[in-house]
């Protein structure tokens, strides 16, 4: 079939991300093509201390999405958008989304952007002996406990965007194995929550206002694949309050953009990785066996199958660069000089791969939120230099572009210094690498190892989670999603690799050293 017989027929599948800056969807074809798609800008808030997006904000900008991809649809195929064969969700991890019996929100959307739950995470982590990060919903959940939050003897539900945006669509309170594993451990012979620790959570819990066991609390998991239900009348009024876009539409499970980018990126198998550099940063390492020690620098969740996966999550990445980058270019704009962004951007990225390899001593904090792997509770951007530093423009570029990555490398030590994790394939994707050069070849260095970005990496997770809806659509039998991924969507794919040059690492390396001892500075700003 052509792409536009496909849209009138109902054989393309949609997928739509909810990323921290952008809502997207994806209108795919049967070859897995994108077809179309649509977009919506968003940002968070920091109300009274807490980063949140409002629900209404939700709403809106699934619908103004959805009409950007019908719109979209209509001009480049001269059709309308009325069904698909299949939708996936999929959204930031992690957060607390909280409501009662009625469905009625009790608290605002705390997300994964917050550091307020120390105290829960430290607690969890030593009850459970595996590692529990601030971000997690079970984190959340605790702190409110320990703070005898009125909410609590209310709480009938809870669970993640993604599982939120799900519901609401199709009536399921469900979950993906993956966006599971960041709201409670999962048990990798059962591929759902871990037994032991539901009932180690409901003895923690004994005695407070939560008076429902965990594990009726939590949506149920759906494995990858599967049907998770299927679009309402009342969804597809929602999705589209035109009436265009019909119900009865079946959705897969509502997925992480953790595991969205493992999809996009095929590294859902052992000794593979991606790392996703946006807003945030985070790198998703598959494991061949369980790591020796439990380290709070490193949580483990899981592929969109349920197999045990190491991650290094950063809360701050290219935000600060952004804020940088537009200083200058409002410098130049004050002198006259009107710069688009895009060779803005390309002109700082070109400075910054020629500057000195450790930056001169030039040290940039990219904080914007806390960062639990380096230990820094709230958010402060710092720049540090020597006084015989030369500062120049190139030295700086270098450095702001060397902070993206900087907290990942640290946790990423760890995980090949001390667990001797072998790396084979690392795929990149997200915002960071709009300009490849030099942000490849800097995250390479970091990680010595190679990084590829491929042809697909610029759709990101809403081309994943289509990917996910796709293959509970056309999946033959007992077809896996590694087998539907390499044999049907990957090959004969082509993507860009470079490998780590010995000057970046060396330089990097020597970055890293004043990074780490300059921490302690940071720290003193952050209790002020």
């Amino acid at each position: 079939m052509s792409s536009a017989e496909q849209i009138k027929n109902g054989k393309a599948v949609i997928g739509i991300e909810f990323g921290s800056t952008r809502i997207k969807a994806v209108l795919i074809g049967e070859d897995h093509t994108p077809l179309a798609s649509g977009v919506h800008d968003w940002q968070n808030e920091l109300a009274d201390g807490v980063w949140t997006y409002s629900l209404d904000s939700v709403r809106s900008g699934l619908q103004e999405c959805f009409a950007d991809l019908m719109k979209n649809v209509e001009a480049d195929y001269n059709i309308k958008l009325e069904t698909a064969a299949g939708i996936g969700i999929s959204a930031m991890m992690h957060g607390y989304l909280a409501f009662d019996e009625n469905d009625h929100q009790l608290v605002p959307f705390r997300t994964w952007r917050n550091t307020m739950t120390e105290e829960a995470a430290d607690r969890l982590t030593e009850a459970f002996s595996f590692n529990i990060p601030q971000r997690w919903s079970i984190a959340h959940l605790y702190q409110a406990v320990l703070n005898n939050e009125p909410h609590i003897g209310r709480l009938a539900f809870m669970t993640t965007l993604a599982g939120y945006v799900h519901y609401i669509l199709t009536g399921e309170k469900v979950i993906g194995a993956g966006d599971a594993s960041g709201i409670f451990p999962i048990d990798p012979e059962t591929c759902d929550y871990d037994a032991a620790m539901l009932k180690k959570f409901d003895e923690l819990a004994a005695g407070t206002e939560l008076r429902t066991k965990l594990s009726g609390l939590l949506p149920v998991i759906v494995q990858a694949g599967n049907c998770a239900g299927r679009l309402t009348e009342e969804g597809a009024r929602l999705l589209d309050p035109t009436g265009t876009f019909r119900p009865g539409v079946p959705f897969c499970p509502p997925e992480g953009d953790a595991q969205t980018g493992m999809a996009a990126t095929n590294s859902i198998t052992p000794r593979t990785g991606n790392v996703s550099a946006g807003t945030s940063i985070f790198s998703m390492i598959v494991l061949e066996e369980n790591l020796a020690a439990v380290h709070r620098e490193i949580d483990i969740v899981t592929t969109p199958c349920g197999a045990p996966v190491a991650m290094v999550h950063c809360n701050s990445c290219t935000s600060d660069l952004d804020a940088w980058f537009g200083m200058f270019g409002g410098f130049l704009s004050e002198a006259g000089v009107d710069l688009p962004k895009g060779k803005l951007y390309d002109m700082l990225y070109s400075l910054a791969a020629e500057g000195d390899p450790d930056c001169d001593g030039i040290i940039s904090y990219n904080y914007y939120a806390g960062e639990p792997v380096t230990g820094i509770k709230d958010g402060r951007p710092l720049l540090m230099r020597s006084p015989d530093s030369v500062f120049s423009i190139r030295n700086l570029a270098r450095s702001l572009v060397y902070s993206c990555v900087a907290s990942l490398k640290a946790g990423m030590d760890i995980l090949t210094e001390q667990e001797h994790v072998k790396l084979e394939r690392i795929f990149a994707h997200g915002g960071f690498f709009k300009t490849p050069f030099p942000s490849q070849n800097f995250l390479a260095a970091a990680l010595g190892a190679d990084v590829t970005l491929m042809q697909t990496a610029g759709e990101g997770g809403a081309w994943g989670i289509a990917l996910l809806a796709s293959y509970m659509v056309n999946r033959n039998g007992d077809e896996t999603l590694v087998d539907y991924l390499n044999d049907r969507v990957f090959a004969g794919m082509k993507g860009s690799t470079v490998s780590p040059s010995q000057e970046d690492v060396d330089g990097i390396n020597a970055y890293m050293k004043k990074y780490i001892s300059g921490l302690s500075a940071v720290r003193a700003a952050d209790a002020e």
